[in-house]
């Protein structure tokens, strides 16, 4: 049976100084959303610039709008603008550590430098997933394969089902 996220709604956060200052295009958040609503989802997306607050008030207004699942992408390196996991952190009432593990050691296997990536996935209060995923393309691509292949199941066992 394939990964049906239908009627669920995702939400795509990017990110990106330079994207969100329109010089450079957004190419990680497009292919989440696309392998997003290849599923089904009704998929939502927004750019920001790198920084706990802009990342943290996106997320905060996707949970506000209805989203199920949130994905940001990119802030996830050391440098000193990455801070997406901070800014995430604090949202999560329950940490899904596996999802976070298994996005870096797929990437690892073709970037070892992809073990660096922080990315933090969990599940907020209200019941919204949200996961950090490395701006890369290559980051996009293969966590919305592990993506649909647990959303689903993890959306269900939050609203009550069975394991």
């Amino acid at each position: 049976m394939a990964p049906d996220l239908s009627g669920v709604r995702v939400h795509v956060v990017t990110a990106s100084n330079r994207s969100a200052r329109g010089e450079r295009a957004d190419a990680s958040g497009p292919v989440l959303a696309e392998a997003m609503a290849a599923l089904g989802a009704e998929v939502g997306t927004r750019i920001v610039p790198d920084g706990v607050d802009p990342v943290r008030g996106a997320i905060r207004a996707a949970i506000a709008g209805g989203a199920r699942v949130v994905i940001t992408t990119g802030g996830t390196g050391l440098t000193p603008e990455d801070l997406t996991p901070e800014a995430t952190a604090p949202l999560l009432a329950r940490p899904l550590p596996g999802v976070a593990e298994r996005l870096r050691a797929v990437d690892a296997e073709a970037v070892p430098t992809a073990v660096l990536s922080r990315g933090l996935a969990g599940v907020t209060e209200e019941g919204t997933i949200v996961v950090n995923v490395a701006g890369s393309p290559g980051a996009a691509r293969s966590a919305a394969a592990v993506l649909a292949a647990v959303l689903p199941h993890a959306l269900s066992q939050l609203d009550g089902g069975d394991h």
